[in-house]
């Protein structure tokens, strides 16, 4: 008899699963602060579903994409569970994003003119303006 998606996995089950041994799935706690599956008396450790999906996650960066742990350490604190779920931070958008770009500046003069100095200043308004609209859609 298999057990439903929803049910909680043992430590067996969960490296059956996931085709890594338990004392990795172990190693993976001790360095990945988000992998917490619960413990009942005894130590026995039980894998939620949302515990496998992100250990299936870890996996996939780790094996298969060649992730170091440092590398998906960095991952989670920058971009979150979202990234090591595989889910897309930067979600296609329907607005094409040439539509919401500024046209560049003229070609670049000496460093020190006024005019140079404008078209700097624009180029920046430019960019601090996309970097919040990408805060927001990343919000």
């Amino acid at each position: 008899m298999s057990k439903g998606p929803d049910a909680f996995r043992t430590i067996s089950e969960a490296s059956d699963e996931l085709g890594v041994a338990q004392h990795v799935l172990r190693f993976w706690e001790s360095k990945f602060s988000f992998i917490r599956p619960m413990k009942r008396a005894g130590g026995r450790r039980f894998y939620r579903p949302q515990d496998i999906a992100i250990l299936k996650g870890v996996r996939r960066l780790l094996h298969d994409e060649g992730y170091t742990i440092k590398g998906v350490q960095r991952l989670h604190r920058e971009e979150g569970l979202k990234r090591l779920l595989g889910e897309d931070p930067f979600p296609p958008r329907k607005a094409p994003v040439q539509a919401e770009v500024a046209p560049s500046p003229p070609a670049a003069k000496p460093a020190g003119t006024p005019q140079t100095q404008g078209a700097l200043l624009d180029a920046l308004a430019d960019l601090e303006t996309a970097k919040a609209r990408l805060d927001r859609l990343l919000g």
